[in-house]
């Protein structure tokens, strides 16, 4: 049930950002199905690849004091749309400075949901 609600925590913080930016586009025919799709791939990249990142780059986050955290994010909402992009889904991050904007957009709304639903804590 976890799993479930984060993925559409995830997939409900895409949609923010997917509205708010105009260089995040989410296309095609079923916009929904696909958007839960890209929710699960970016859980996943962020369960999977994140942790790696974020170990090897742990001098520099203290260096920056966490700022490149926002980096990070950028990195994995960037290689979310690549694999998305890969497999057809048709979201697509137009650059660097619009996967930071989304990354925060993404990171913001998380918490809050994530404040607002239950997790079972």
């Amino acid at each position: 049930m976890k799993f479930v609600i984060r993925v559409v925590v995830n997939a409900v913080a895409l949609g923010i950002a997917t509205f708010l930016l105009g260089g995040i586009r989410l296309t095609g025919s079923d916009k929904l199905l696909h958007l839960v799709i890209v929710a699960v791939i970016l859980g996943l990249v962020n369960a999977i690849v994140r942790p790696v990142v974020k170990v090897l780059t742990f001098p520099l986050i203290i260096l920056t004091l966490g700022l490149l955290i926002l980096v990070i994010n950028a990195f994995m909402l960037l290689l979310t749309s690549w694999i998305s992009t890969q497999i057809a889904l048709g979201f697509h991050v137009d650059g660097f400075l619009t996967a930071v904007f989304g990354g925060i957009i993404v990171m913001v709304a998380t918490w809050v949901l994530e404040l607002v639903l239950p997790d079972g804590r």
